[in-house]
């Protein structure tokens, strides 16, 4: 099958070498500008989903590295058939954002598979993606001789918001299983059950959901379910372990007069005092406003300072400024 190949590195404007964080760094800048709740553009929706879908991809080590494993001459646009066995391989994918699961790339499912569910063409609900458990064939059953034995345990993603990370939540899941039926040909069952989502969990974080994973044979118990936590990226901020780091724009004024700004948290917005004299690039802490931990206090909010002038001046705003620039004895590049 021939699709076209989309480049993930040109959709977030980085190359192949790009970092972990140049990735992040990216994705953060284009939601920002390409979010439907922000820009009404026509095409803003779409160019959304695919700057999710590289970030997906990107982002993960695992997922990267199959996508670089096309080699470096490519071109995007250009038709691409995948390699023999593709179709087979067993990437454990999740998180697409808002995008419903719906709508990734020709070459994402091409590459990566459809595999939504604990089965092939599985489905995605509840900020759950299924996938990552082994596929259940026909051959599989029934169990060979009468010694029991303990259904495989399976593994899917589960995303929450930072929110949901700090305070905890309930989150309802639907799942879908292949299981034997009574001619032993396998049939999709599907259950729900509500997962608990304990305050203090982090990226990677794995919630273990006893008996809900592959049915055993020979009357063996069936195995585990392990939901591994994933966090949606949030435009307001960067995680860094259980900190959050954001930035804060002030005049020229205010940093050296100092202030007192407004700064986003997970629970509100509070009021933040920049010193006096502060300088760009300084990072100010805002204790415990970070995401708990489950022993121990929470992290910090790390708001770091970005000092910005207007791009246009009234008369009497350059008036100001030339006064200032005749008066102050302040030599910024002046060393010592």
């Amino acid at each position: 099958m021939a699709v076209a190949f989309q480049d993930y590195y040109e959709t977030l404007g980085l190359d192949r070498n790009a970092t972990e964080e140049d990735v992040h760094r990216a994705y953060r800048k284009l939601a920002r500008q390409y979010h439907p709740d922000i820009n009404k553009a026509p095409d803003a929706s779409e160019k959304f989903k695919q700057i999710n879908d590289a970030y997906e991809v990107l982002r993960d080590p695992e997922k990267r590295s199959r996508y670089d494993q096309l080699g470096p001459n490519w071109r995007a646009g250009e038709p691409f058939t995948p390699p023999p066995g593709a179709e087979n391989v067993d990437v454990r994918f999740g998180g697409f954002g808002d995008l419903g699961g719906s709508d990734f790339s020709d070459f994402f499912k091409a590459f990566f598979g459809e595999m939504g569910g604990f089965r092939r063409g599985g489905f995605r609900q509840g900020g759950v993606d299924f996938g990552t458990g082994p596929r259940a064939t026909a051959q599989d059953w029934p169990p060979q001789g009468n010694r029991p034995r303990k259904g495989s345990d399976e593994e899917a993603e589960i995303e929450i918001t930072l929110e949901e990370a700090a305070r905890g939540a309930k989150k309802s899941v639907e799942l879908e299983k292949m299981i034997p039926g009574g001619n032993g040909q396998l049939r999709p069952e599907r259950s729900s059950y509500g997962v608990s989502i304990p305050p203090g969990v982090t990226d990677g974080s794995r919630i273990r959901l006893g008996g809900q994973g592959g049915r055993g044979l020979g009357g063996g118990a069936s195995g585990d379910l392990f939901l591994r936590v994933r966090l949606r990226p949030d435009p307001r901020f960067r995680v860094e372990d259980h900190d959050l780091r954001t930035r804060i724009d002030v005049a020229p004024w205010e940093a050296a007069l100092g202030a007192r700004v407004d700064v986003p948290t997970l629970t509100g917005t509070v009021t933040m005092r920049v010193p006096p004299g502060t300088p760009s690039g300084q990072t100010l802490r805002l204790r415990g406003k970070g995401l708990p931990r489950r022993k121990g206090a929470a992290g910090d909010l790390l708001a770091e300072v970005r000092i910005v002038v207007p791009k246009t001046l009234s008369d009497r705003e350059r008036e100001l400024f030339e006064q200032l620039a005749r008066d102050s004895q302040f030599r910024p590049r002046e060393i010592g």
